[in-house]
């Protein structure tokens, strides 16, 4: 294990630079002496790490030093074809670099390059979900060179809960379920602070890369900066609560719908066939849209307006798929 650490340590340096011991301490999860421990070994084994002190002080390598691929097994080699996704590296304009660094990698473990291919040939990523195409990104390419340049973007954006021109800086893009968004720091309007948003790339209707670069907020991460905001978006829908009696059936399709809201529902005990569930809902249309998946597994006891918006557009399948003799009787009776 220790190995192992020393191993991620040397890489990690390599990668950042300059990590601070408290860093190295989070990433691995020991304690501050273990880092100076394991520093003091990499020291002993002539890696080149030193120490600078006080504030914005950390462990770094000496400048040039860079350490050879020795020491990866084959069963971390055979996962070369899978530590990235070959379709999102098209999809950014990055296929010929992507496939290029596979190759040198492959090169870097002459033993192991017969079976890089092992796990590439028996699993395969789709992360789009059944029944969906992933939206058209064309702008993609020249959006990804903006945030590897760190270089403001002046954007037309058509959403659904927003529409109109913004200046952004493009911190990350994040390829989920299939569709990709950005992750930008905007300006909040009228204020002279900033925030973080979330663009659907599919919406973004025209882009312009301006000339002026952005400095990169220090320490962002944006895995966990995507997180943080998902988990805000997700609960910023979440407007009211509905008091459901729903089936067996019923309580199956609302976990089969993967609905966020459905992990904070509170679930009754089954009494004749029945469950009583209090679920955090959207706004009304939302939540009725959503419950007519349950079909007749579902009754909504609050709010009234749910269950009357449910009912409403109940009546209105019912009458569009009247029997056709049904409907002309209607339609003649109306003229």
């Amino acid at each position: 294990m220790r190995t192992s650490r020393l191993v991620s340590m040397l890489l990690l340096l390599q990668i950042k630079g300059r990590v601070t011991a408290q860093a190295l301490a989070d990433e691995f999860e020991v304690s501050i002496r273990t880092i100076y421990r394991d520093i003091d070994q990499l020291g002993a084994a002539g890696v080149p790490v030193y120490a600078d002190r006080g504030p914005g002080g950390g462990f770094a390598l000496l400048g040039g030093y860079r350490s050879h691929l020795t020491g990866m097994t084959k069963a971390e080699a055979e996962t070369l074809p899978i530590a990235g996704l070959a379709d999102a590296a098209s999809a950014l304009g990055v296929a010929d670099a992507f496939h290029s660094a596979q190759l040198k990698l492959v090169a870097e473990l002459p033993e192991a390059a017969a079976d890089t291919s092992r796990i590439g040939s028996r699993l395969f990523v789709d992360p789009v979900d059944w029944y969906k195409r992933s939206a058209a990104a064309p702008l993609l390419p020249r959006l990804a060179q903006a945030v590897w340049d760190e270089k403001r973007i002046a954007i037309e954006y058509e959403g659904w809960a927003a529409s109109g021109a913004r200046t952004l800086k493009p911190l990350g893009l994040v390829l989920k379920a299939g569709d990709w968004y950005l992750f930008a720091r905007a300006a909040r309007r009228g204020r002279a602070s900033e925030e973080d948003r979330i663009y659907k790339v599919a919406n973004i209707a025209q882009l312009k890369v301006l000339d002026d670069t952005f400095e990169r907020p220090a320490g962002f991460e944006l895995r966990d900066a995507w997180l943080v905001a998902v988990e805000r978006f997700e609960r910023g829908l979440l407007t009211g609560t509905a008091r459901l009696r729903v089936t067996e059936e019923g309580l199956t399709r609302l976990h089969r719908m993967g609905a966020a809201a459905v992990e904070q529902a509170h679930i009754g005990a089954l009494v004749d066939g029945w469950r009583e569930v209090a679920l955090p809902i959207e706004p009304v249309d939302f939540a009725a849209e959503q419950l007519l998946r349950l079909a007749g597994h579902v009754e909504v006891l609050e709010p009234v307006e749910l269950r009357e918006r449910l009912r409403q557009v109940g009546a209105q399948i019912a009458a569009l798929n009247a029997p056709a003799d049904a409907k002309r009787r209607r339609s003649v009776a109306s003229r």
